[in-house]
């Protein structure tokens, strides 16, 4: 578990080393950033929080037995319109699990939630505003495409609530909320992507979530 985590923590910084190059080169964000659509929070945002928020949604506090489901590694940062990183935000990320179950009292599902998967976490932004999660990739649930709720939160106060789906799943153009995103569809969607070195099969998927704040509020 530990060597899993150490894994992790290494390609997440590999790939935030990446990105804070992009960010870095001179003119590439000259003109101002869209802001990231605000989406529904839904109905089923956790009515109880489990007792393990961190940000590995796949094992539930000292358990051994992971979450069904495809590995994700989720990555990206919380910017402002003019590129600037948005330090300590509270990032938070809930879906279903591999059943299309909700950690919520009245989602309902085509079988028994899975007990091993968190189904909610969070995490603090760091100086460079980067965000990480280690999730599996959503599967669709009666009436709505696969995606992932996010929410981020600063100085205690709720600054955005948006949705992640995922590039060319087929069932996005009949899901009602995507659709009605038009031209804005590409600001929260995600390939999700195999990771090369990967024995395991696993995925990972970015998005950077763009605020309207000012810089003096990070």
């Amino acid at each position: 578990m530990v060597r899993s985590n150490l894994v992790n923590r290494r390609r997440f910084l590999e790939r935030s080393a990446f990105m804070a190059a992009a960010f870095a080169t001179p003119g590439l964000l000259a003109e101002e950033l869209s802001k990231t659509p605000a989406l529904t929070e839904g109905p089923f945002y956790p009515d109880k929080l489990p007792l393990d928020t961190d940000n590995d949604l796949l094992i539930l506090n000292d358990q051994l037995t992971p979450a069904v489901g495809e590995i994700t590694h989720l990555t990206g940062r919380v910017l402002d319109t003019s590129g600037n990183p948005v330090r300590n935000a509270v990032v938070e990320i809930w879906q279903v699990d591999g059943n299309g179950i909700y950690l919520h009292s009245q989602s309902g599902g085509t079988g028994t939630r899975d007990t091993n998967f968190q189904g909610f976490g969070r995490f603090l932004t760091n100086r460079k505003g980067e965000y990480y999660f280690r999730t599996v990739k959503p599967v669709a649930y009666p009436g709505r495409t696969p995606h992932i709720h996010m929410a981020v939160n600063q100085n205690g106060h709720r600054k955005l609530t948006t949705q992640l789906f995922v590039e060319g799943e087929t069932q996005n153009e009949r899901d009602g909320i995507y659709r009605s995103l038009k031209d804005r569809q590409k600001l929260v969607t995600s390939a999700f992507k195999p990771i090369a070195d990967s024995k395991t099969g696993e995925l990972e998927a970015s998005l950077d979530l763009v605020l309207g704040v000012t810089p003096n509020e990070n």
